[in-house]
Protein backbone atom coordinates (compact mmCIF):
# COMPACT_ATOMS: atom_id res chain seq x y z
CA UNK A 1 0.00 0.00 0.00
CA UNK A 2 2.19 2.83 -1.19
CA UNK A 3 -0.42 5.60 -1.06
CA UNK A 4 -3.86 5.37 0.57
CA UNK A 5 -5.22 8.84 -0.30
CA UNK A 6 -7.52 7.37 -2.99
CA UNK A 7 -6.51 10.12 -5.43
CA UNK A 8 -8.55 13.02 -4.04
CA UNK A 9 -8.19 15.71 -1.43
CA UNK A 10 -10.89 16.94 0.95
CA UNK A 11 -12.68 20.11 -0.15
CA UNK A 12 -11.10 23.38 0.99
CA UNK A 13 -12.37 24.81 4.27
CA UNK A 14 -14.88 27.64 3.86
CA UNK A 15 -14.89 29.79 7.02
CA UNK A 16 -18.06 31.68 6.08
CA UNK A 17 -20.02 28.47 5.52
CA UNK A 18 -18.59 26.97 8.71
CA UNK A 19 -19.69 30.00 10.73
CA UNK A 20 -23.24 29.64 9.38
CA UNK A 21 -23.26 25.92 10.23
CA UNK A 22 -21.96 26.59 13.74
CA UNK A 23 -24.59 29.29 14.31
CA UNK A 24 -27.30 26.88 13.14
CA UNK A 25 -25.95 24.15 15.45
CA UNK A 26 -26.02 26.55 18.43
CA UNK A 27 -29.65 27.46 17.69
CA UNK A 28 -30.47 23.72 17.41
CA UNK A 29 -29.02 23.34 20.93
CA UNK A 30 -31.63 25.90 22.10
CA UNK A 31 -29.11 28.69 22.66
CA UNK A 32 -30.26 32.29 22.17
CA UNK A 33 -28.26 34.42 19.73
CA UNK A 34 -27.28 37.96 20.73
CA UNK A 35 -24.95 39.18 17.99
CA UNK A 36 -21.89 36.91 17.97
CA UNK A 37 -22.74 35.56 21.44
CA UNK A 38 -24.99 32.58 22.23
CA UNK A 39 -26.60 32.39 25.66
CA UNK A 40 -28.55 30.01 27.85
CA UNK A 41 -30.79 31.47 30.58
CA UNK A 42 -29.16 34.89 30.09
CA UNK A 43 -25.62 33.57 30.62
CA UNK A 44 -22.96 33.46 27.90
CA UNK A 45 -22.07 30.02 26.53
CA UNK A 46 -20.17 30.54 23.27
CA UNK A 47 -19.02 33.41 21.07
CA UNK A 48 -18.33 32.88 17.35
CA UNK A 49 -16.48 35.20 14.97
CA UNK A 50 -14.98 34.73 11.53
CA UNK A 51 -11.39 35.91 11.24
CA UNK A 52 -9.75 35.41 7.87
CA UNK A 53 -9.84 31.77 6.82
CA UNK A 54 -10.88 30.47 10.26
CA UNK A 55 -13.63 30.77 12.83
CA UNK A 56 -12.58 31.97 16.28
CA UNK A 57 -14.72 30.66 19.12
CA UNK A 58 -14.72 31.28 22.85
CA UNK A 59 -16.47 28.70 25.00
CA UNK A 60 -17.42 29.39 28.62
CA UNK A 61 -15.85 27.09 31.21
CA UNK A 62 -18.87 27.46 33.50
CA UNK A 63 -22.31 28.92 33.08
CA UNK A 64 -21.89 32.35 34.70
CA UNK A 65 -22.72 36.00 34.09
CA UNK A 66 -19.01 36.76 33.58
CA UNK A 67 -17.50 33.49 32.39
CA UNK A 68 -13.90 32.44 31.98
CA UNK A 69 -13.31 31.56 28.33
CA UNK A 70 -11.59 28.69 26.55
CA UNK A 71 -10.46 29.73 23.05
CA UNK A 72 -11.00 27.50 20.01
CA UNK A 73 -9.86 27.99 16.42
CA UNK A 74 -11.84 26.17 13.74
CA UNK A 75 -9.90 25.65 10.49
CA UNK A 76 -11.36 22.34 9.32
CA UNK A 77 -14.52 20.25 9.38
CA UNK A 78 -13.18 17.90 12.11
CA UNK A 79 -12.39 20.91 14.34
CA UNK A 80 -15.92 22.20 13.72
CA UNK A 81 -17.43 18.88 14.83
CA UNK A 82 -15.11 18.83 17.85
CA UNK A 83 -16.33 22.30 18.93
CA UNK A 84 -19.99 21.30 18.58
CA UNK A 85 -19.36 18.13 20.60
CA UNK A 86 -17.60 20.14 23.31
CA UNK A 87 -20.53 22.59 23.54
CA UNK A 88 -22.94 19.63 23.86
CA UNK A 89 -20.81 18.08 26.63
CA UNK A 90 -20.65 21.30 28.61
CA UNK A 91 -24.36 21.97 28.26
CA UNK A 92 -25.10 18.45 29.50
CA UNK A 93 -22.71 18.87 32.43
CA UNK A 94 -24.21 22.23 33.37
CA UNK A 95 -27.70 20.71 33.15
CA UNK A 96 -26.61 17.99 35.58
CA UNK A 97 -25.26 20.59 38.01
CA UNK A 98 -28.68 22.24 38.38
Amino acid sequence: MPDDDFGFAPPPFNAEQSLLQLQRAMRDLKLIARGALFEQRGKAVVELQRQGDAVQARLARRLALTPEWDPFTVKSAPEQRKLIDEVKKRLARWGDDD
